[in-house]
C-alpha cells in the first residue's frame, strides 16, 4: 500500500496561504459574476479554437473602422478582450492548483479510507475474539457500512 501523501503544512504556510486567498478574493469578487446552468448552456463560448478569429476581429476594429457594425459595440468589446486576456493566465495558473489540490485530497482521503479499513477489520476481528472494548467500537465503526451493505452487499472488512 503506497502512501503517496505524507505531507504536514504549517500553521505560518497554512496562514499566509489563507491571507494569499483572502486578497485573491477580496480583488476577484467585485468584478467576477456567477452564471446559471441555463445561462451557461446558452452562451456561444469562446474556445482556443475560436480564439484567433475574435483575435483577428479586435486587430480589424482598429485597421478597419469603416466595416464595423452600427450594432457592434466596440468598446465594450476591447475591455472583454482585455479581460480575457488579464484573467485567462489567472485561470489556467488557479485551475492547475484547484486540481492538484483535489488530487491531493483525494488520494489523502483514498489512504485514510484504507487504512480506516484495515483498523476496522482488526476491531472486527477484536469481536470475534471477544476483547475487551472492541463489541462498542465496533457498533460505532459499523454504521458507515449499514446503509451500503443493503446496498451492495457488504462491509468491505467483513471478509
Amino acid at each position: 500500500m503506497d502512501n503517496k501523501v505524507s505531507v504536514e503544512i504549517s500553521p505560518a504556510d497554512l496562514q499566509a496561504i489563507k491571507d494569499a486567498i483572502a486578497v485573491l478574493v477580496a480583488k476577484l469578487d467585485p468584478n467576477l459574476i456567477s452564471l446559471t446552468v441555463d445561462e451557461r448552456r446558452s452562451l456561444n463560448k469562446m474556445g482556443e479554437a475560436s480564439r484567433p478569429f475574435v483575435g483577428k476581429v479586435m486587430d480589424y476594429l482598429d485597421t478597419n473602422p469603416e466595416l464595423i457594425s452600427p450594432f457592434n459595440k466596440v468598446d465594450e468589446m476591447k475591455k472583454d478582450w482585455t479581460l480575457i486576456n488579464q484573467l485567462g493566465p489567472l485561470y489556467n495558473i488557479l485551475n492547475q492548483i484547484v486540481t492538484n489540490l483535489d488530487d491531493t485530497l483525494m488520494e489523502a482521503g483514498a489512504e485514510l479510507l484504507d487504512q480506516g479499513n484495515i483498523y476496522y477489520a482488526s476491531v472486527q476481528q477484536a469481536v470475534k475474539a471477544n476483547l475487551p472494548n472492541a463489541k462498542p467500537i465496533y457498533e460505532d465503526l459499523r454504521v458507515r457500512y449499514e446503509k451500503r451493505s443493503k446496498r451492495r452487499g457488504g462491509d468491505p472488512a467483513a471478509a
